[in-house]
């Protein structure tokens, strides 16, 4: 038991010493965490503007295309931070920081991919919420403290699934060029692919049954109801081609992927860690 305690206790100081390091690191380059700020802010003024002379019931549920936007630049937000996830990984394995941690006496290498999640998690917090905070003063609304928690645990699901996703082509991958490549390659098309920009509803059939089943879209859906001041888990959020689902349904779905995800990459993890 005691053995036990004290495995707990290096895991922690471990998990501890890591995440600071890359705390570090963006100190010493800050362009990116104000970069995934500046972004979707950019996105929040201009699609604001373009749709800001739209009918009033040309979204439904919403009183302006900001107020359906917001929930879709915070996930995506999340999503892209939890993506680049695997760079600082890469970057270690390319210039042998990596084998130095592994022949290191570690209480467990679990500590190397903790590290990067709640890095990421704190990360896409701290954005989420400036992003939040700058739609709240164009006029787009707060979710209330309940409203909060579920955008806060939907984003912590939606970081694990795709840090873990992210963490593992680090390992699989040749080099962080084919990683940056892939990255490019997959972010903007699961953003135009998911109901962040527009509703399943405006959507030709193919691309609303690949909305629906994107899993951006089973995130930014509870967090645009989040939204509304009579939040309730019950309440239908998305209406896909194959049945409506609810905010609990979506954030079901959301779980059971990373659940998902986790299985499947731990033998490799194990793998390359051991």
């Amino acid at each position: 038991m005691e053995i036990q305690q004290y495995n707990f206790i290096f895991l922690y100081q471990e998990t501890a010493a890591l995440t600071k390091r890359l705390f570090i690191q963006l100190k010493r380059r800050p362009s990116t965490f104000f970069a995934g700020i500046l972004q979707p802010i950019i996105w929040l003024f201009l699609f604001g503007a373009l749709f800001a002379n739209a009918p009033k019931d040309f979204l439904p549920g919403v009183d302006s295309y900001g107020n359906f936007l917001g929930a879709g630049l915070i996930v995506f937000t999340a999503f892209s931070g939890a993506l680049n996830s695997g760079l600082p990984l890469m970057f270690d394995r390319e210039f042998g920081f990596l084998n130095r941690l592994l022949v290191a006496p570690l209480a467990s290498r679990l500590s190397i991919v903790l590290s990067s999640f709640f890095y990421i998690t704190i990360l896409s917090f701290v954005q989420s919420l400036a992003i939040m905070f700058i739609s709240f003063l164009l006029g787009y609304g707060f979710p209330n403290f309940y409203g909060l928690g579920i955008v806060f645990a939907t984003l912590i699901l939606l970081v694990l699934f795709v840090t873990s996703i992210s963490l593992c082509l680090a390992f699989i991958l040749p080099g962080h060029i084919e990683l940056i490549a892939l990255i490019f390659v997959v972010n903007l098309p699961l953003l135009f692919s998911s109901t962040a920009l527009a509703p399943i509803s405006f959507m030709p059939s193919w691309l609303g049954w690949l909305a629906s089943f994107n899993p951006l879209t089973f995130a930014i859906e509870p967090i645009r109801i989040a939204y509304s001041s009579n939040f309730n888990l019950d309440l239908i959020a998305l209406n896909a081609p194959y049945g409506d689902l609810t905010c609990r349904n979506c954030i079901s779905l959301l779980f059971l992927l990373t659940i998902l995800s986790l299985v499947i990459i731990r033998p490799l993890l194990n793998k390359k860690l051991t």
